[in-house]
């Protein structure tokens, strides 16, 4: 499905040469640090376990060098990138890959929404391969924690997530109860997949070094094989909106957001009914009790 292979790593002086080369620098705007630590790149890509069955998404496709890794491994690749500068660079540097599907734009229509074009090329892409789709991506910092949520929850559902972002985001991702990073995504992560922490990367791992260390994560989406609390689409849709909700007003108890809550019908009760201290707050409840409290919730939505 390719030419002749060839590396595609680029190190921090073949980067500073291309974007120079362009007249180009790194944009700020978009969150650009390019992985130039050869050891990491490779310990991310192994983390996604890929075949030539599978299809590949990588948000942040940067000048290729990752991409070519990939298409290296993966049937399919959908690499969206937009900076529409380096566009041209990553076309030329991925030209030997006839696998490799280039997207030029934004990969999230809105904050809460993957980009049409892109949900219409993953899905074109694993008719043709009839295999699992997985992200596999060094994110850019801004849209890292609404991509990967957008992506645990919507269609065609990913098999596996391993990307890049922050540390004190993969804490956010990873976080336990009753802690500082505990959130509406680690109940997310927590419910709808099995993540786990794969590598640290130090600012030197990237060019330009950010400010901050980050963290290589992989997330296992559960399927039906996995669990029988598997949640279809408009489940997992009204978990999180359940689940937002609630923390918007994480200082409150429970029993106050519950009397004003779009569910004030049924939350109450469904407290009382699962015996969760209606004096407790958001933050203490395990992700096991807001997805039986969705559940209970749920069950009395039409009577």
């Amino acid at each position: 499905m390719m030419s002749k292979q060839i590396d595609p790593f680029q190190t921090r002086t073949m980067l500073r040469e291309t974007l120079a080369a362009a007249g180009l620098t790194p944009r700020k705007l978009y969150g650009q640090h390019f992985m130039i630590d050869r050891n990491l790149l490779e310990k991310l890509v192994d983390s996604a376990e890929l075949t030539r069955d599978d299809v590949v998404l990588e948000v942040g496709a940067g000048t290729g060098s990752l991409t070519g890794h990939l298409a290296q491994r993966a049937g399919r690749v959908i690499a969206v990138e937009i900076d529409q500068r380096l566009a041209p660079i990553a076309a030329d540097k991925l030209s030997g890959y006839d696998n490799v599907q280039l997207i030029v734009g934004d990969a999230l229509a809105r904050k809460s929404q993957i980009a049409p074009d892109v949900l219409t090329a993953l899905r074109a892409a694993q008719a043709a391969t009839g295999g699992p789709i997985k992200l596999v991506a060094n994110l850019p910092y801004d849209i890292a924690t609404s991509l990967v949520i957008d992506l645990l929850i919507g269609e065609p559902q990913m098999a596996r997530l391993c990307f890049t972002v922050q540390d004190e985001v993969a804490r956010r991702f990873l976080g336990k109860p009753d802690s500082d990073d505990y959130g509406p995504v680690s109940i997310l992560t927590d419910i709808l997949a099995k993540g786990r922490r794969v590598a640290k990367a130090p600012p030197q791992a990237f060019w330009p070094e950010p400010k901050v260390d980050s963290a290589l994560v992989r997330l296992d989406v559960l399927g039906a094989a996995d669990s029988k609390f598997t949640m279809a689409q408009p489940e997992r849709i009204g978990f999180a909106g359940l689940v937002r909700h609630c923390f918007q007003y994480r200082r409150k108890t429970l029993g106050s957001i519950a009397r004003k809550s779009p569910w004030a019908d049924r939350l109450p009760d469904a407290l009382t009914e699962l015996k969760i201290d209606l004096k407790a707050r958001p933050e203490t409840l395990a992700p096991q009790q807001w997805r039986d409290l969705f559940r209970c919730v749920s069950s009395g939505a039409g009577g």
